[in-house]
C-alpha cells in the first residue's frame, strides 16, 4: 500500500519537473492505458526502475513468517486469547509491523462484492475511468500510474482512491463520491464500498484496542483517537507486464498513514523487506494483511515499526487488492501517550497533524522509506 510511495533519490523534495507531464519523442503526453500497455513488449523508459531496485524474478523469495491473529477470541473478550494475540502483535510490530488477522467478523460476501466491483471499474474504457481523474496535489481520484505527478520510476498500476469518514454526518460520503464523479449508474459501487469502508473502520478500531494493550497503554487510548477517523480507501489494479523484471507495481515504501488493512486476490506480489532481504506474503482470502504506517510509528514513539514493502507484477495474470488506510481526524494531534515516553525512551518525533504529513507527501516530498524522518526535520525547521 502506498500513497504514491517509492524509494527515490536522496534529495526527494519534488521539483517542477516531477509535477509536469512526461512526454515522449513526439511531445504527446505519456498515457498508461492498461488495455494497451499489457501487450507492450518494449515498455516506456519511465517505467524501468534502476538496476538496484529491479525485482530479481529469477530467484525464489522466501515467505515472511507473519503471525496469524485469530480475532474470534478477542471479539468475544476471551482473556487467554487476548493475551495470546497481544503478545503476537507486539512481537511482529516491534520487528517489521506486519501481521494477518482471521475470523475478523467482516462479511465474506461483502469482500467478494468489493472484488467484483473493483473488476468492473478497472475493465471500463480509459475515458470512463478518467471521469474520476485525480488532480495534481490531491490524494483521491483515479490515477493511471501517477503520470503527471512523477517523471521516472513510474509504478505499473492503476488506482482509484476515495475519502472515507467515520464522523457523524458523513455516513454516505463514499456513495456520494461515486455518484458525483461517475454518475448515478455507479450508485451501487458507492453502496458496496461505503459498506466495505464501514467494516474496515470497525475492524481497525478493534485492532487499535489490541495495539493499545500490546503497548501497555489503555485499551481504549488508540481506539478513541481514531473513533472519528478520516481514512482513505484505495482499489489497486496491476495489469500484466511483458517485462516484469524491469518494473514494479509499487516501489519500495513505508506507508505514511497509521494502519493499512489489505485484502489481496489470489495472485501473489506483495513483498516485505526484513533482515536485509525481500520476503513474500502469500495471499489468503480468509485473512487481511495488516501493517503499521509512519503515523502510528510516531504514535508509538518508535516502538512499532513502519516497514519497507513493495508490489511486483507478472506477465500472466493481473493482480488486484483492496487497501484501507486508517488515518486520524485532521484535527487530531499525533503525539504518543505518556506511558511510552520516559528517560530511557525520549520523544523521537515532534507533534504533528495527519493533515500536515499528508500535504507534505502530496505537495513537497515523494514519499519513501525516510518520509517520517524527513518530515520531522522539515517540520522542526519550519517551526523554528
Amino acid at each position: 500500500m502506498a500513497i504514491d510511495c517509492m524509494v527515490t533519490r536522496n534529495n526527494n523534495m519534488t521539483s517542477k519537473e516531477d509535477q509536469e507531464y512526461e512526454t515522449n519523442k513526439t511531445n504527446k503526453p505519456l498515457i498508461f492505458d492498461a488495455s494497451l500497455m499489457k501487450n507492450e513488449s518494449n515498455i516506456p523508459s519511465q517505467f524501468i526502475w534502476p538496476d538496484h531496485e529491479k525485482p530479481n524474478c529469477a530467484s525464489v523469495t522466501s515467505e515472511l513468517q507473519v503471525p496469524l491473529i485469530d480475532l474470534s477470541g478477542v471479539l468475544s473478550n476471551d482473556p487467554i486469547e487476548i493475551k495470546k494475540a497481544t503478545s503476537l502483535v507486539n512481537e511482529a510490530c516491534s520487528k517489521h509491523g506486519f501481521f494477518l488477522v482471521i475470523n475478523h467478523g467482516v462479511d465474506t460476501n461483502l469482500i467478494k462484492n468489493a472484488h467484483v466491483y473493483m473488476d468492473k471499474f478497472f475493465e471500463l474504457p480509459l475515458c470512463e475511468k478518467q471521469k474520476a481523474q485525480r488532480k495534481i496535489g490531491e490524494h483521491c481520484g483515479y490515477a493511471s500510474s501517477f503520470i503527471g505527478r512523477f517523471s521516472s520510476k513510474l509504478p505499473w498500476k492503476e488506482t482509484l482512491s476515495f475519502q472515507y469518514s467515520a464522523e457523524e454526518g458523513s455516513s454516505h460520503i463514499v456513495e456520494h463520491y461515486f455518484q458525483r464523479t461517475m454518475g448515478e449508474n455507479f450508485s451501487h459501487l458507492g453502496k458496496v464500498y461505503q459498506d466495505y469502508c464501514n467494516a474496515m473502520s470497525t475492524l481497525s478500531l478493534g485492532i487499535m484496542e489490541l495495539l493499545g494493550l500490546s503497548l501497555g497503554v489503555s485499551k481504549n487510548h488508540f481506539k478513541e483517537f481514531f473513533q472519528e477517523n478520516e481514512s482513505i480507501m484505495r482499489l489497486n489494479y496491476y495489469p500484466t507486464c511483458q517485462k516484469p523484471e524491469l518494473t514494479l507495481g509499487t516501489g519500495p515504501h513505508c506507508d505514511p498513514t497509521s494502519l493499512t488493512i489489505l485484502h489481496q486476490d489470489s495472485v501473489g506480489g506483495l513483498q516485505v523487506f526484513v533482515d536485509n532481504e525481500w520476503h513474500s506474503i502469500t495471499p489468503n482470502f480468509n485473512a487481511f494483511v495488516v501493517n503499521i504506517g509512519d503515523t502510528f510509528m510516531a504514535l508509538s514513539n518508535g516502538r512499532y515499526k513502519s516497514c519497507l514493502h513493495r508490489a511486483l507484477v507478472n506477465n500472466k495474470i493481473p493482480r488486484k487488492s483492496l487497501a484501507f488506510f486508517l488515518c486520524p481526524n485532521k484535527d487530531k494531534v499525533v503525539t504518543p501517550p505518556i506511558e511510552l515516553v520516559d528517560s530511557n525512551n525520549p520523544r523521537i518525533y515532534p507533534d504533528f497533524t495527519w493533515q500536515a504529513l499528508l500535504e507534505f507527501t502530496q505537495k513537497q516530498y515523494r514519499a519513501d522509506m525516510n518520509t517520517l524522518q524527513t518530515f520531522s526535520i522539515w517540520l522542526q525547521e519550519t517551526q523554528a
